[in-house]
């Protein structure tokens, strides 16, 4: 009996299983989409006003990328857990990025780019990318030898 099973019902997650790597590489594409636009309309907010405000498409891809990591944490336990720490880091630097914004728009200074939060999901990107080869290549080498 798998002490997990009454938190999580383990039957689709087994199913929906395989295509995880692959959700989890769009919402780390995305979140690299919406951070490039949340900082061009900060940019513009700043412009106008003495703040900035969220991007809501940004904060919908960061959850997003924190929950599917925490579901890959069940299939793949290491890579999983790696995969959520640095998604985790994304979310809590996006909230001092955020704040940082405010300050420069408060006291009319140039808005910089949020290098730590660039970073942090740069490397998202290389282990998302890494995980979709290795399923890639796993389904094509059990393929050819079946």
């Amino acid at each position: 009996m798998d002490p997990l099973q009454f938190l999580v019902p383990l039957g689709w997650l087994s199913v929906v299983g395989p295509a995880i790597p692959f959700a989890i590489l769009t919402l780390a594409v995305a979140n690299v989409a919406t951070r490039h636009r949340a900082h061009t309309k900060h940019v513009e907010q700043a412009a106008d006003s003495d703040s900035v405000d969220q991007y809501l498409p940004h904060v919908f891809t960061n959850f997003g990328l924190v929950l599917v990591s925490f579901l890959f944490t069940l299939i793949n336990p290491t890579g999983g857990a790696i995969i959520s720490v640095i998604a985790v880091t994304i979310l809590v630097a996006d909230l001092f990025e955020h704040e940082a914004r405010n300050v420069e728009a408060r006291n009319e200074m140039e808005i910089e780019k949020p290098k730590s939060t660039i970073a942090a999901s740069s490397l998202v990107l290389i282990y998302a990318i890494y995980y979709v080869l290795h399923a890639l290549n796993a389904t094509f080498w059990s393929g050819l030898f079946a």
